[in-house]
């Protein structure tokens, strides 16, 4: 009988960079995750397996995204918190979510922890290894993993307007 395939935390970030570079071929998205070809290949098997890309090609299909990450994301990768240190912003901490997310409520910093950081604040295990790396080179697609930290660990409201930004991004990719 052959095992439950599950989605693991680092499939998000590959279904995330084919939204930014659609039906990217393998080789060029492992590049761009600082990750080997076969782990892209397997991930975007799983993603097809979960409905999040299309049968037997690398588009991604919006609404299936959005209602996993929106919906399912806090639930099946849970966020780890560890100690202060210095990093990568991510969730509220990041930038573009602070100005968005505003100064009605205070918002801890959180980071990915990096050596040569420019913030400090509590870790944030990050949804997989290299995620730095990847965040560094690629501004739009450490946007968006912050967005989706930010529905791992924001409340409510938080949650709502990372939900926003990130259907806008999903949606308004290039063709």
């Amino acid at each position: 009988m052959p095992s439950q395939p599950s989605l693991r935390p680092f499939d998000i970030a590959v279904a995330l960079r084919l939204v930014l570079v659609p039906e990217d071929r393998y080789e060029p998205l492992a590049i761009a995750l600082a990750t080997s070809t076969s782990a892209v290949h397997r991930s975007v098997a799983r993603l097809q397996h979960a409905g999040i890309c299309g049968s037997g090609s690398r588009t991604v299909v919006d609404t299936s995204l959005h209602e996993f990450l929106v919906y399912g994301a806090r639930y099946a990768f849970p966020a780890v918190h560890g100690p202060e240190r210095v990093g990568l912003p991510t969730a509220g901490s990041h930038p573009e979510l602070a100005s968005v997310f505003g100064t009605d409520e205070p918002v801890r910093t959180l980071v990915w922890p990096m050596e040569g950081g420019t913030v400090r604040g509590e870790a944030l295990v990050p949804l997989f290894n290299g995620v730095t790396k990847v965040a560094a080179r690629d501004a739009r697609l450490h946007m968006m993993l912050a967005c989706v930290d930010a529905l791992r660990v924001g409340n409510s409201r938080q949650r709502s307007r990372a939900g926003e930004l990130l259907q806008h991004m999903i949606t308004a990719r290039p063709q």
